[in-house]
């Protein structure tokens, strides 16, 4: 017999299609701190710092890293934290 996924074993996404309650609720969240003015200030750094750099929309796939002031994949960088 397999044994009960214990919810610290559960991925965030799984935990969260399993409690829609809980998903709303975080969705609640993230809707008010994204419109922070802290929050969109950061943002319009971010593209600030990819306008001037020239890789605004063109797919290269690269974000701007604030801690190592760098540019680097999406990917790496968005896991990092």
């Amino acid at each position: 017999m397999k044994a009960k996924k214990k919810t610290s074993d559960m991925s965030t996404s799984e935990y969260f299609k399993k409690n829609p309650e809980a998903a709303e609720k975080r969705r609640k969240y993230q809707r008010k701190y994204n419109k922070s003015v802290e929050r969109k200030k950061y943002r319009a750094f971010l593209v600030k710092k990819n306008r001037e750099s020239g890789t605004y929309g063109n797919g290269d796939g690269k974000d701007y890293d604030h801690d190592e002031k760098k540019f680097m994949s999406a990917k790496k960088n968005r896991s990092k934290h």
